[in-house]
């Protein structure tokens, strides 16, 4: 599988969840309706992937999700006249039952929040232990590398001074680049033992 490195932006990206309900025997003209939809989404400015994940195999459950780098970049692609093409040609396929928006680090880990009266169970979250141990894996070396570098550059400063500037450039950087590639690179280790596992579509898949 190859990501894309997303570097670190004041505009938080946006992450659209939608549930959709297909018969299982359907399977394969899913994944072929959603390659489609993703080859679209990619050729537009903006786009960072898609994936989707279901319980089980037979499962007609279809929880997927797709990010763009800002609302604008996700509104060209709402509206486009390729994407209205492609949700007509499902029609008869795919029955869509919740849908929403998470932006920023929000929901790198839990579950979505309902939306909708037709809800289907949600992708479990992986237990708060793996949750904080990623996170403190990700900023330990952050916040040391930076202490010995940027630090010994402001250690005159007052401490609080110090730790606002380093907390000022670490966080975008930890919430926009190094968590995102965290959770994807250790996805099967947060989620072993689970049923769910996700499939994720990149740029180059």
């Amino acid at each position: 599988m190859t990501t894309t490195q997303i570097p670190p932006t004041a505009v938080p990206s946006v992450t659209v969840s939608i549930t959709r309900r297909v018969r299982a025997q359907d399977e394969t003209a899913m994944v072929a309706w959603v390659r489609a939809g993703t080859a679209m989404a990619e050729r537009f400015p903006g786009f960072l992937g898609s994936g989707w994940v279901r319980p089980t195999d037979r499962s007609d459950e279809w929880h997927m999700l797709y990010r763009f780098a800002d609302e604008q970049s996700l509104h060209r692609w709402e509206v486009s006249a390729e994407r209205s093409w492609w949700l007509r040609s499902a029609e008869g396929l795919v029955e869509h039952t919740r849908a929403e928006r998470r932006t920023g680090v929000e929901g790198w880990f839990d579950e979505p929040s309902e939306t909708s009266l037709l809800s289907p169970a949600a992708p479990p979250a992986p237990p708060r232990w793996k949750q904080a141990l990623v996170i403190w894996m990700t900023f330990f070396p952050l916040n040391l590398l930076a202490t010995v570098t940027i630090g010994h550059l402001i250690a005159a400063w007052p401490v609080a001074l110090r730790v606002l500037v380093l907390t000022a450039l670490l966080t975008p950087v930890m919430t926009y680049l190094l968590l995102p590639a965290m959770t994807r690179a250790l996805a099967p280790w947060l989620h072993a033992g689970r049923a769910w596992g996700w499939r994720v579509l990149t740029r180059a898949e």
